[in-house]
C-alpha cells in the first residue's frame, strides 16, 4: 500500500470512528431525555390549597387565579358556589365535590388522581381548606403517599378578625366552632379561661346571643371580646370592648351574617 493510500485509509477510519462516537453520544442523549421524560411522567401531581374569598371576590390573589385556571381538576366543598366564583373569574374548569359528607369516600379517589400526575386544587366555599372546612383527610393522605402539598395564602376569617380586634395577638388559640349545647360552651370557656392570649371562635348567627350571654356568665362582665360580622362584605362590623358593651351592640344591629368571636385574656383592657 502506498503512503497516500495508507493516509486515506487512516482518515476514512478516523471519520467512521467519529461518526460512531457521535451516534453513540446521540443515542445516550436521547436515552437520557427518554428517561427524564419517563421519570417526570411517573411523578405524582401536586395538591394546591387555595383560599377562597370570605366575602369580597377581589381578595382572591393573582396566584390563586392562575392555579385555578391551570390545574387539571378542582375539588370543592360546593360545586355551585365554586362555579359562581369561576364564572366571575372567566375560568372554565372541571369540578368534583369534596365536602364533609363525602370526604372519606373522595379522599382515596383524589389521591389516586394525584398519583397519576394530576394537578389538583382544593377549594372551600369561603376561607382556607382544612380550617373548619373539608380538607384535612386529603392533605394527610398526600403526606402519607409522598404527594407534594402547596399552600396558596389567602383569606381567613379567624386571623382577619384577630388582627382587627385590638385584642392581644402575641399568643392566640383557634378553637373553631363553639359546641351546639350550652354545657359544651361552658366547658370550653372554663377549660381555657386562664389562657394568656386571645381565643378565636366561629359561631352560627342563630347562637351568637346565647354564646355572648354564656361568655358573660362564665368569664365575667369585664372580659373583653371582639365580635366581627360579615368580614370583607358590604355590611362588615367589628366591635371590641367588654362583653356587656359588645352584647349591647349585637342587640342594636342586624343579627344576620357570618360571625367570628375573639375572647381576650383575663384582666386585659384597652386602658392597660
Amino acid at each position: 500500500m502506498t503512503p497516500a493510500c495508507h493516509r486515506e485509509g487512516q482518515q476514512a477510519g478516523s471519520t467512521a470512528f467519529r461518526e460512531v462516537l457521535i451516534g453513540v453520544a446521540a443515542a445516550c442523549a436521547n436515552n437520557k431525555d427518554f428517561l427524564r421524560l419517563k421519570e417526570e411522567s411517573e411523578k405524582p401531581g401536586v395538591l394546591y390549597l387555595v383560599a377562597s374569598p370570605i366575602g369580597n371576590l377581589e381578595d382572591l390573589s393573582l396566584r390563586s387565579k392562575k392555579i385555578l385556571s391551570d390545574c387539571d381538576l378542582i375539588a370543592c366543598e360546593d360545586t355551585r358556589v365554586t362555579a359562581k366564583l369561576l364564572a366571575h373569574l372567566g375560568i372554565n374548569q372541571s369540578l368534583i365535590s369534596y365536602r364533609e359528607e363525602n370526604e372519606k369516600k373522595q379522599t382515596p379517589l383524589l389521591a389516586e388522581k394525584l398519583l397519576q400526575g394530576k394537578q389538583l386544587a382544593l377549594l372551600s366555599d369561603a376561607g382556607y381548606p382544612g380550617i373548619s372546612d373539608p380538607g384535612f383527610r386529603l392533605i394527610r393522605e398526600c403526606h402519607l403517599r409522598s404527594i407534594r402539598v402547596i399552600p396558596i395564602p389567602g383569606p381567613n376569617a379567624a386571623i382577619t378578625a384577630l388582627a382587627a380586634s385590638g385584642l392581644p395577638t402575641h399568643q392566640f388559640l383557634y378553637l373553631g366552632f363553639f359546641p351546639k349545647k350550652d354545657n359544651g360552651v361552658i366547658k370550653i370557656l372554663e377549660q381555657w379561661k386562664d389562657f394568656p392570649g386571645s381565643i378565636i371562635f366561629y359561631e352560627s348567627r342563630y347562637k351568637v346571643a346565647r354564646t355572648l350571654r354564656l361568655i358573660r356568665e362564665t368569664l365575667g362582665t369585664n372580659r373583653y371580646v371582639c365580635m366581627a360580622r360579615e368580614i370583607t362584605k358590604l355590611y362588615e362590623t367589628i366591635h371590641s370592648g367588654t362583653i356587656e358593651e359588645v352584647e349591647n351592640k349585637y342587640h342594636s344591629e342586624s343579627p344576620k351574617g357570618e360571625f367570628t368571636l375573639v375572647v381576650a385574656p383575663q384582666d386585659y383592657s384597652f386602658s392597660k
